[in-house]
């Protein structure tokens, strides 16, 4: 029985089944609309989620790549008021399915229309999410090589939080991850080899999901946007469980080929987690008496200083 056979369903076939952390298995791909999928998940079932949604960018206008950026089954290009709200409404209900102490990272970026300015945290402060930080996506490329602003190179991923009562702060995260800091600069995944129109490289949501859920224990992981599946790749190779949901049939077959050969892609996995290796611990360095990270300068005195002439 290949995974598609195993694990995808369509929405339509939800009606009267509610999805549980029970009957999950090792996990379900769901083709269908993202609302109406995550209204058929049970409460308090996800662990750590993880999404690019359609940016709201019109399609047709506003640049030369954005023509290229074009869904197999959705048209993107909502009003921009439509677009906020139905991004609220999907947020609050992850919030709903995810467990008190999990997290969702929401990748996003600042677009402008007709000269205004749109900013994800416009819609963000409007869920019942704790934003937890802002970590800068440093893309290395630029989606728009017109003058009329800086060339814009990042995009924004937002660690949400569910907090577990009044602990708004959360569990601390393991020295290994936090000294990958809130800057990730990595280019986005070569459009030859991946024919989505705006694939996740792998090693993003993997950092993600070591972060937050380790290597030992089995979680379960969400893209509610689930594209070429890179997401339910990532979970797969780290021992997870996943709920992907898209409403393209071509992605879905996309993603069901990948997780077929997702062995193929565990190098990948392997480059982020060497990533981790730290020799000793904030807590031990401190315990010994050693420098726990105060400011140093480093540049030599002989070295040509930035914009020194």
């Amino acid at each position: 029985m290949n995974i598609a056979e195993q694990h995808l369903l369509k929405d339509n076939l939800l009606e009267n089944i509610q999805i549980t952390a029970d009957t999950l298995g090792d996990g379900h791909l769901i083709e269908g609309d993202t609302l109406n999928v995550l209204s058929k998940i049970d409460d308090d079932v996800v662990n750590v989620g993880i999404t690019s949604p359609p940016y709201n960018k019109q399609e047709k206008h506003k640049g030369w790549l954005v023509k290229n950026v074009v869904y197999d089954v959705y048209k993107d290009a909502m009003p921009e008021p439509d677009y906020q709200q139905n991004q609220v409404d999907v947020l609050n209900e992850i919030y709903r399915i995810t467990a008190p102490g999990g997290s969702f990272f929401y990748n996003h970026k600042i677009r402008w229309e007709k000269g205004n300015m749109y900013h994800p945290m416009d819609w963000l402060r409007k869920t019942v999410w704790t934003v937890k930080q802002e970590i800068i996506w440093d893309r290395m490329i630029a989606g728009n090589i017109r003058g009329w602003r800086f060339w814009q190179v990042e995009e924004r991923i937002y660690w949400l939080y569910k907090p577990i009562g009044d602990h708004l702060i959360g569990k601390e995260l393991q020295s290994c991850d936090a000294k990958l800091t809130s800057i990730w600069r990595g280019v986005p995944e070569n459009g030859r080899k991946n024919p989505h129109p705006a694939p996740f490289p792998l090693w993003l949501p993997a950092r993600m999901i070591i972060s937050i859920l380790g290597t030992e224990a089995q979680g379960i992981v969400l893209d509610p946007y689930l594209g070429s599946g890179t997401t339910a790749v990532a979970a797969k190779l780290l021992g997870h469980k996943y709920i992907g949901i898209d409403r393209s049939e071509a992605y879905m077959e996309m993603t069901c080929d990948r997780l077929e050969k997702a062995q193929n892609e565990m190098p990948k996995i392997h480059e982020e987690l060497a990533l981790r290796d730290v020799q000793t611990t904030f807590k031990e360095r401190k315990s010994k008496g050693k420098n726990v990270g105060k400011y140093r300068n480093t540049v030599d005195d002989k070295q040509t200083k930035l914009f020194e002439r």
